[in-house]
């Protein structure tokens, strides 16, 4: 899995971090930071539960081919 955030529609809620700390963090302004951008198979549920938590919906998940 790889994932893509578009930060500059990032509303800086933060529940990408409550989720999937390890692969998500806030810079100073608050916007997401993708700390994993191609994080392993034992975080894809709590990558997948960011992404659908979002509420800018700023967070695109592409399975790996």
């Amino acid at each position: 899995m790889r994932v893509h955030t578009e930060t500059e529609k990032c509303v800086a809620a933060g529940v990408c971090v409550l989720a999937a700390p390890e692969v998500f963090d806030q810079d100073d302004d608050g916007l997401v930071v993708v700390l994993d951008d191609s994080p392993p198979s034992e975080q894809r549920e709590v990558v997948l539960d960011a992404a659908a938590r979002c509420p800018a919906a700023v967070i695109r998940l592409d399975e790996d081919a």
